[in-house]
């Protein structure tokens, strides 16, 4: 499970902002922001490493593609024979082909998968693909955010960070520390507001707050990416059921 937002303003010097925070059990082993050893020839790619299957959540290329993966809550289980989803993530960023064409061609096999939501940024445009309905989306500039429903599906803790995102752009406050005091709201919501996906109710609540945190499941990274004309800033930071961890930057010159 996870939570994506994202200030897509492709004529700005900043021309996206995407703050997301990965959630998942704590005993699932994964490496914190880094640079992945790739075969000669393959692009770098700058993310956290989901351990366990491979591929990762959300990350960027040297040459300034990005990706991001939510989960699609259902009170189904989880079918233990599919591909990782992770790696649609990694190989997007490996690839040289648009944002367009990858999800296109990803939505023909999408249910080979558990059902995910995939954002995917090329340096031109910003899409997004809808695995239960195979549909790939142009996304708009402006505010957008995805967590374990359909894109923009109004969940309480979407709309709140939403507009916590918004009123930063709008004020210019848009420094990762800000950025990150977002991440950290553990304000649950209302039951009255609650989705109703299928899960418990107990369940449901503790998965309405932006940051989650149980003795056994939580908010692992809470993330910042800045896009701009000159440079990519990715700030990570990461957490276990006892709290803060610790947290890293990593600044990416882009050539002129």
């Amino acid at each position: 499970m996870c939570l994506i937002a994202w200030s897509w303003q492709p004529d700005s010097a900043t021309s996206l902002l995407l703050l997301s925070n990965r959630d998942e059990f704590y005993a699932r082993p994964a490496q914190p922001l880094h640079w992945w050893k790739q075969a000669q020839g393959q692009p770098e790619i700058l993310a956290g490493k989901d351990l366990q299957a491979g591929g990762t959540w959300l990350g960027i290329s040297r040459n300034g593609r990005l990706a991001a993966l939510t989960n699609y809550r259902t009170p189904e289980p989880i079918r233990t024979n599919t591909p990782t989803r992770g790696e649609l993530v990694s190989n997007f960023l490996q690839s040289n082909i648009s944002a367009k064409q990858y999800l296109n061609q990803l939505a023909q096999h999408a249910n080979e998968y558990n059902p995910f939501n995939l954002l995917a940024y090329d340096g031109h445009h910003l899409m997004g693909l809808e695995s239960r309905t195979a549909s790939v989306l142009a996304l708009k500039p402006g505010i957008g955010a995805v967590s374990n429903a359909n894109f923009h599906t109004p969940w309480p803790k979407l709309t709140r960070l939403s507009q916590g995102l918004k009123s930063q752009v709008t004020q210019d406050r848009v420094d990762a520390p800000e950025l990150l005091n977002l991440l950290h709201d553990r304000h649950t919501a209302a039951d009255a507001d609650l989705p109703r996906t299928g899960v418990p109710l107990p369940l449901e609540r503790m998965l309405s707050a932006t940051f989650i945190a149980s003795p056994t499941y939580g908010t692992r990274a809470c993330s910042v990416v800045s896009i701009q004309t000159t440079h990519i800033d990715f700030t990570e930071q990461c957490f276990d059921a006892q709290g803060f961890l610790g947290q890293s930057h990593q600044r990416l010159l882009r050539s002129k």
